[in-house]
């Protein structure tokens, strides 16, 4: 006779090694050997864990609400670079501890400019407007007019001296080097 196990995960299912069934159940148990299931694995001095979470989330889904209102009032083909940054991707940026992110100059290198448009420390981070195609050129748009804003910055990177940037070299084939929402 088969016997099955129960799943108390009943909105997530996982494949492989990369996020574990066993480490979700740690979670879920508030296992005390996991780190970064209290407070002070979060610098929070007085707030419970779960008061931050939902003051986080909180302030995340106001700017989402705000920036989908907004961004319905785009005209056809509009990039809103502008809208995008300010009311989702920046709110975002900072509410993950990043801060205000600085506005990066372009980078030239060996002849060719690379306009990147923003960084952090020495992470390059390229964002872009919600009308803009990750994939695509785009004519007019700072940065996708050559080269898709991926293509543009997987180069950039692969380009770059390692000393310039550090870490972020192995960052960059994940996807998540131009960001903007779906």
């Amino acid at each position: 006779m088969q016997t099955r196990t129960r799943n108390p995960f009943t909105t997530i299912h996982t494949e492989g090694a990369l996020l574990p069934s066993d480490l979700l159940q740690r979670v879920l148990e508030n296992d005390k050997n996991l780190a970064g299931l209290s407070p002070e694995g979060y610098h929070l001095s007085g707030e419970k864990l779960n008061e931050a979470i939902n003051r986080s989330w909180n302030r995340l889904s106001g700017a989402w609400a705000a920036f989908r209102a907004s961004r319905g009032r785009l005209g056809a083909g509009d990039a809103g670079t502008t809208l995008t940054r300010e009311r989702w991707l920046l709110p975002l940026f900072d509410e993950l501890d990043y801060g205000r992110l600085q506005t990066a100059k372009a980078v030239e290198i060996e002849g060719k400019s690379y306009p990147i448009s923003h960084g952090w420390a020495n992470v390059p981070i390229h964002l872009v407007g919600c009308g803009v195609d990750l994939e695509r050129r785009s004519a007019g748009v700072a940065g996708a007019s050559k080269a898709s804003p991926h293509s543009l910055m997987q180069e950039f990177l692969n380009r770059s001296p390692d000393a310039q940037w550090g870490w972020s070299r192995m960052v960059c084939g994940c996807g998540c080097c131009a960001i903007t929402p779906a």
